[in-house]
């Protein structure tokens, strides 16, 4: 699989151009750095210094950036590369990148607060690159499914060498450390080296017994124990695009409260994909999901929405959560997770990466439908 190539960006290009004359703008400096990616490929690594790329209604794109980049730029698609020295400068460089611009009327993805009070009333702020970041091109979604199996691989290591683990004292972070080692190990082995930078990326928590409870738990050197709940959320990049999968282990056999949690989890992953459809506002598949758990008795162990949208990011708009009204369109990317926590007791989370389509949920996340919770346990 090879990353996004120049006739990718250059159809980005030209989409933005199209959407330019329409809104009235002579061109569009983009700011964001997940929006530079988007429309050019350029990647880097964000600092005090602005980095910009320039499209113009008409004709081609400029990458504005500082000296020290001026030779990675270059190794660009794109021809047309102008430098500043450094930062503030005696010029502020986004004052400067405005000026190289020549635009009469500029749209702007985003401004920093001592830009915006000196000369944002210049510009006009334009959310239409992030917009169209919303819908996946079948590039986009061929890499983030990719990035699910290495997810994926990760919790079937876990599952594969978890009780192991524990059995041999092993603490949360040693637990997070194997799978993300092996997964890790099989990545790199099989990424293309034109991937650079972007090219492959994995991270992890596990967290176990009451820390399961904290939906944003750290893993710790504390040993998981006999009897207890155990999640694991995994996320992989590949070519910079994201996704996500995730499991609730039990430690040993369950209890009845624990096997009607995990199907609670279960049957809101459930209601979730059966709402994700197109046309159908983000807010009414969140309402959706999380009645699942209402009718299952486990409304006050509600702690978050259900979904996040995902791409160059690992959170992006659109939202999977209560007054988000976006209409759900093909080829845009949600996680969907379940989450329970009972503070004290313990936690349940399940993740699965969603994918938009004309008709059913596409779900490139394959450990739980492989895994329901029976292949969950760790018996120790």
């Amino acid at each position: 699989m090879m990353p996004l190539g120049e006739a990718f960006y250059r159809r980005k290009v030209a989409q933005i151009q199209a959407a330019l004359e329409p809104a009235g703008l002579d061109g569009l400096l983009l700011l964001d750095p997940h929006n530079v990616i988007y429309a050019s490929g350029f990647v880097h690594s964000p600092s005090e210094r602005p980095l910009g790329l320039y499209v113009p209604a008409r004709g081609e794109p400029a990458l504005f950036v500082p000296l020290l980049e001026a030779e990675n730029a270059a190794a660009t698609w794109i021809t047309d590369i102008r430098t500043y020295f450094e930062y503030p400068g005696d010029e502020h460089p986004l004052q400067w990148m405005v000026r190289e611009t020549g635009a009469a009327r500029l749209g702007v993805d985003c401004l920093p607060c001592e830009c915006a009070r000196t000369f944002g009333a210049l510009l006009v702020q334009t959310a239409l690159v992030e917009r169209m970041r919303w819908i996946k091109e079948p590039e986009e979604l061929a890499l983030i499914e990719r990035a699910a199996t290495y997810a994926d691989y990760c919790l079937e290591y876990l599952a594969a060498h978890g009780a192991e683990i524990v059995r041999a004292g092993g603490s949360e972070l040693d637990l997070l450390g194997a799978c993300l080692a092996a997964t890790r190990a099989k990545m790199e082995a099989e990424a293309d080296p034109a991937w650079g930078a972007r090219g492959v990326h994995i991270v992890g928590t596990v967290h176990s017994g009451p820390r399961a409870a904290l939906p944003h738990g750290e893993p710790s050197r504390r040993i998981p124990q006999p009897g207890e709940t155990l999640i694991a959320g995994i996320g992989a990049a590949v070519g910079g695009y994201h996704a996500e999968s995730g499991a609730t282990f039990i430690l040993g056999e369950p209890t009845p409260d624990q096997w009607h949690c995990l199907e609670a989890a279960a049957n809101c992953d459930a209601a979730a994909r059966a709402a994700l459809r197109s046309g159908t506002p983000c807010a009414e598949v969140n309402r959706a999901a999380l009645d699942a758990l209402r009718a299952a008795g486990l409304g006050d162990a509600i702690r978050h929405r259900i979904g996040h949208g995902m791409g160059l990011q690992g959170h992006e708009a659109p939202w999977l959560a209560p007054g988000d009204l976006t209409p759900l369109a093909p080829g845009m990317v949600f996680s969907c997770e379940p989450g329970i926590y009972r503070p004290g007791l313990d936690g349940y989370r399940t993740i699965n990466t969603l994918i938009v389509t004309e008709g059913e949920a596409r779900v490139p996340s394959r450990f739980l439908d492989t895994h329901p919770p029976a292949q969950r346990i760790l018996a120790l």
